[in-house]
């Protein structure tokens, strides 16, 4: 029995310690689309990727018209001649996924470039954030936009408009 209740003391207790934390919401893709910066970023982003896309593109293109030239002419040529050929059809198709990796690899350059743009707009919208959570006494903020677990949230707890605010871009 002396059990229970100390279990049941625990539960009160440790229930009235997380009644009396504060919590807030934002949701990055509102805060981010509301930046100016942010979106004249993307556009950057986005139209380097298609010219980067096009080079990609324009060798994968070369390697598939050296292949159909090698197909129609297969039968005019020596056993020399197919091996050099179909040689330098793997190495055009080689060179396009060596641009394709160096352009959109894990390490590549867009992934820098995305890193060394949005950097200073995503720390300054952190530092807001943390402001705001210092001076209301928030223990914990979450993002709306990348918490697949929150079903519902009242509106009432969301801070993004006052982080657009403190950022000088007012909702």
């Amino acid at each position: 029995m002396k059990k229970m209740m100390a279990i049941c003391l625990f539960i009160v207790f440790g229930s009235v310690g997380a009644a009396a934390q504060k919590f807030a919401l934002i949701d990055m893709d509102y805060i981010l689309k509301n930046i100016p910066a942010y979106e004249m970023t993307n556009e950057q982003l986005s139209q380097l990727s298609m010219k980067w896309q096009n080079e990609v593109e324009a060798i994968q293109q070369e390697a598939q018209n050296m292949y159909k030239t090698y197909q129609s002419d297969l039968v005019f040529l020596s056993a020399e001649m197919k091996t050099k050929r179909e040689e330098e059809i793997v190495k055009k198709e080689q060179e396009a996924q060596e641009l394709k990796r160096k352009y959109f690899g894990p390490e590549g350059e867009l992934f820098k470039r995305r890193e060394s743009l949005m950097k200073p707009v995503q720390d300054e919208v952190y530092n807001a954030v943390k402001e705001i959570s210092e001076a209301n006494g928030y223990q914990l903020v979450v993002d709306r936009a990348s918490a697949m677990s929150i079903i519902f949230a009242s509106p009432k707890i969301d801070i993004s408009n006052e982080v657009l605010a403190k950022l000088g871009y007012s909702k």
